[in-house]
């Protein structure tokens, strides 16, 4: 008699392999592969099906928005394989995510699969033998309020995504999306821009000297600034406003605002004057640990001091909690279980001592509103902690890092406070000008940290600050022992220039901070949000800064202008609010889906307003003033300056400005510089045709004018005039690095315009040589073998062939080389049981175990990636079914999928 089978579901093969180990011989782990069926496209929707109210977004908007769910063409595999395993099994165990989304993947697993045993929902926030043992004797119902949370939330982004990104093709640009959340994510960058653009500096000056002060039978330097003139304050950044002026509370208070001249005599007078201590102030100092970490914090933090995107951050996290390490890493919680406190505490006693733990344990209370998912702490997994040395032998760098970060957090917000105190002295001096005695005063600050308590363990970091004086708090200095009327010493004083700088642009961190406190979003989306406005070109990379692409600002212009509620911060807020009471049960999803996308009295909905917009003009919409009559245009292919004159120049703009770098000198230069743009350098004695140079988005190129094609003549009785043959391209070459629009001739254009040259012919294979330039630089080309040339551009005409056979002799290098060995070997691949490496293709590096290859993500590093994540994308790619070649297309014949079970319908 065979003992009775037991069937766990979970999303990876990765948190399948973890929890596997936990369980006995009895349980069977599969994993889904997250979701096994969405929303399809309506062009794949049965024929019956797409002139009915599915038929625009395979929702029923005219009824009750109950959607039409598709098994994805790459999952039917998968749910074969898990019927399959559901026959043999006597119990099912829907083990996903204890958050939203996972309880929706379960919801799809029961009604997909249709158990005919009893089904228990299984949730537990880490992986480790404890916690697993608890949740399978703590079982419990589907919760359909978090699935009913989780589908409002699709519906609705699909209602916006597919109403609003029609309107931006028509007005805008092809292809290009809006969303619920990008949208406004977007408007705050392009926002941001927006304050640098109308930024102006004020130019401000300072003095401050060194000076020194006895401090127990010695003396100690220090530095004091000048801080008021005659009892008037001296003017900071912080008086400036972003017009370059002193704000009106400045003026108000007679703020005094030194000028070059004034500050250097005072710095000469001072330095002369004797100085003294008119005050001296003691306080106590103290700083609290900061809480553990949430979702949010946990990306700020791992992009401040891991410089890790929130992408990345979360899937090293995801690989962390999957492989037993740490706790379930989407979470809005900065709470800590009792197990956990304890184990925290007990480490910190053990590796700091007694005096580092406070009397009484510490509590955090949950600051986000609407706090859902986990309801603890990202923190190391189990009831008590591993070190980051005890688990860096399983770990990769990321992993380590990241772990070693969480490990730290969790343990130093069980420790004491830091303890110090800080003192802020006076000084007063009279500085004898041309003018007459002015009383100056100077201040200075010190902070001595006598107790360090959970400093010994972490310290949280900070995002850039705009104003100096901020980025100095908390720093560590101590002051001479000085009391009120000491004299001080004057070593040197000197005057300093300022200019006040525009306000920070976001960086990943600083963004995600802001939208969590405006409520907008859920931290668990907020990686994918990112992710999403920089692939889709609203968004670029500088560093860590995000700057936004002139693209965005017509989205978010358009976007404020006709349908300001969709990026209204306040309006996003408050629909997180709405889902959050669809979870909690206090809110119908059918009838708030009616009033967002129908309307509701006077007040119009999603549809409505679409429908009347009807008078947009685009060419306003997609226009940005600069000054002086010129204008920037966001067109089809780029963006582009002109001018309102009678000329109407125009200039492409690079892509390596910035928005706010974009000043009317800088667009005069542009334009100035495409005076050149298409300047005749002459004619093509072979051809006839004129050569022109111009710049382009790519920088400055050279190209023939051909002349137009001649219209073929119609056919006799044709209604129609015959089609005009394809254009011929044009030759056209880029400029080498060497060369400059301004001079180069007709004679380089002709060369640059002659290539590839031919260099000879192999006299072994009898295949031909050429010389070319390409994008990553000048190289010879021989069949599809290819040699980076060593000298560069230069070298495309002068290598002979004696030169480029003795360079195919020698080993390849760099891109293309032949017979590389593999970039990494990871290990057994526990499915095929064939080794899996890591190789270098054509198109980036990818895992393969000699049968299945599957491409490295964007975010995976070669150096980085664990056997784990192999694994995972090896069993990803064996998931989906191989694509079918089709040389007609037809239209897909569904069966339609069932609909939610009677018992999730509400009354």
């Amino acid at each position: 008699m065979t003992g009775s089978r037991k069937l766990v579901i979970v999303e990876s093969p990765a948190k399948a392999r973890t929890i596997g180990g936990y369980l006995g011989p009895e349980f069977d782990v599969e994993a889904s592969v997250g979701h096994i069926r969405d929303l399809p496209q309506p062009s794949e929707l049965p024929a019956e099906m797409k002139k009915g109210p599915f038929g625009k977004f395979a929702i029923d908007v005219e009824g009750d928005f109950e959607p039409y769910y598709v098994v994805d063409a790459d999952k039917k595999k998968k749910v074969t394989e898990l019927k399959r395993a559901l026959k043999e099994a006597d119990e099912l165990y829907l083990a996903t995510d204890e958050d939203r989304e996972g309880e929706a993947i379960a919801w799809h697993l029961l009604d997909v699969l249709k158990p005919k045993v009893p089904v228990k929902r299984m949730v537990f926030h880490e992986i480790t033998k404890e916690a697993i043992t608890r949740a399978l004797e703590n079982t419990r119902e589907l919760d359909e309020r978090l699935v009913d949370a989780q589908e409002a939330r699709r519906i609705l982004d699909r209602l916006v995504g597919y109403e609003v990104s029609p309107l931006l093709w028509r007005k805008v640009r092809p292809r290009i999306s809006a969303g619920r959340v990008q949208s406004v994510a977007t408007r705050m960058v392009v926002e941001r821009e927006r304050e640098r653009m109308a930024f102006r500096a004020a130019s401000y000056w300072d003095v401050k000297g060194t000076f020194t002060g006895d401090d127990g039978g010695g003396t100690r330097p220090f530095e004091a600034r000048l801080v008021a003139l005659d009892g008037q304050k001296v003017a900071t950044g912080r008086d400036f406003g972003d017009d370059g002026q002193l704000t009106a509370a400045a003026r108000k208070n007679q703020v005094v605002h030194l000028e070059q001249a004034t500050a250097t005599a005072l710095a000469e007078a001072l330095e002369q004057a004797p100085a003294r201590v008119a005050s001296m102030e003691t306080k106590p100092y103290t700083r609290r640990p900061a809480a553990p970490f949430t979702t949010s914090t946990l990306q700020q933090e791992a992009s401040r001091k891991l410089r890790m995107s929130a992408r990345e951050a979360m899937r090293t996290a995801q690989g962390l909690y999957e492989n037993g390490f740490i706790t379930y890493m989407r979470t809005d919680s900065s709470a800590l279980s009792q197990q956990a406190i304890a184990a925290a505490r007990a480490q910190a006693t053990e590796l700091y001592g007694a005096e580092y733990v406070p009397a009484k344990p510490r509590f955090y209370a949950q600051k986000s509103k609407g706090a859902q998912e986990a309801h603890e702490a990202i923190r190391p997994a189990g009831d008590s902690f591993r070190t980051p040395a005890q688990v860096a032998g399983q770990l990769t760098g990321a992993q380590f890092k990241l772990y070693e970060l969480i490990w730290k957090r969790t343990v130093a917000s069980q420790m004491a406070d830091a303890a110090g105190s800080t003192a802020t002295v006076r000084l007063r001096a009279a500085a004898a000008l041309a003018d007459g005695t002015r009383q100056a005063e100077l201040s200075a600050s010190g902070t001595v940290i006598t107790f360090r308590g959970f400093l010994a363990a972490y310290e949280e970091g900070r995002d850039a600050e705009r104003y100096a004086e901020a980025a100095a708090q908390d720093k560590e200095t101590r002051l001479p022992q000085l009391a009120e009327g000491d004299p001080v010493g004057t070593e040197s004083v000197r005057a300093e220039g300022h200019e006040t700088t525009p306000p920070p642009r976001y960086t990943e961190a600083s963004l995600v901070k802001v939208m969590e406190e405006r409520g907008i979003g859920r931290p668990s989306t907020y990686a994918a949000t990112i992710s999403v406005i920089t692939d889709r070109g609203y968004v670029e990379r500088r560093g860590q800064a995000l700057v936004p692409t002139w693209l965005a600002f017509s989205v978010v212009r358009l976007l404020e202008e006709y349908l300001p509620r969709l990026v209204d911060y306040d309006f996003t807020a408050a629909m997180e609010t709405d889902l959050d009471q669809i979870a909690a049960g206090q809110e119908n999803r059918v009838e708030w889906l009616a009033r967002f996308y129908r309307g509701e009295g006077d007040r119009e909905g999603l549809r409505t307003q679409v429908e009347n917009l009807v008078d947009i003009d685009a060419r306003a919409v997609n226009s940005i003033d600069i000054g002086e009559g010129i204008t920037l245009r966001v067109g089809r292919y780029g963006p582009y300056l002109e001018t309102s004159d009678e000329e109407g120049k125009r200039a492409s703009v690079p892509d390596d400005v910035a928005p706010d770098e974009l000043t009317v000198d800088k667009a005069r230069e542009l334009l100035a510089a495409s005076a050149e743009d298409g300047r005749e350098l002459g004619t093509d004695p072979g051809t006839g045709h004129p050569i022109i140079a111009r710049t382009g988005r790519y920088g400055p190129y050279v190209t023939e004018v051909l002349p137009e094609p001649e219209e073929a003549p119609a056919a006799e009785g044709a209604k129609k005039p015959a089609r005009k043959k394809a254009a011929p391209k044009p030759r056209t070459a880029s400029l080498f690095k060497t060369m400059q629009l301004e001079t180069v001739n007709l004679e380089d254009a002709l060369r640059l315009l002659s290539l590839p040259r031919i260099v000879g012919t192999d006299p072994e294979s009898g295949e031909e040589i050429t010389a070319q330039n390409g994008r990553y630089g000048a190289y010879l080309k021989k069949g599809t073998d290819s040699r980076t040339l060593p000298e560069g551009e230069d070298q495309i005409f002068e290598i002979t062939l004696e030169e480029a056979l003795e360079l195919y002799k020698q080993p390849k290098r760099g891109r293309g080389a032949t017979a590389k060995p593999p970039l990494r070997e990871l290990g057994e691949d526990p499915v095929s049981g064939k080794p899996v490496v890591v190789k270098d293709g054509r198109f980036g590096p990818y895992v393969t175990d000699g049968t299945t290859n599957a491409t490295l993500r964007k975010d995976d590093d070669v150096e980085t990636v664990t056997p784990e994540r192999a694994y995972e994308l090896l069993a990803e790619k064996r998931a989906k079914a191989p694509a079918k070649k089709t040389t007609t297309r037809k239209t897909p014949t569904r069966k339609p999928a069932a609909k939610k079970a009677p018992a999730k319908k509400k009354a």
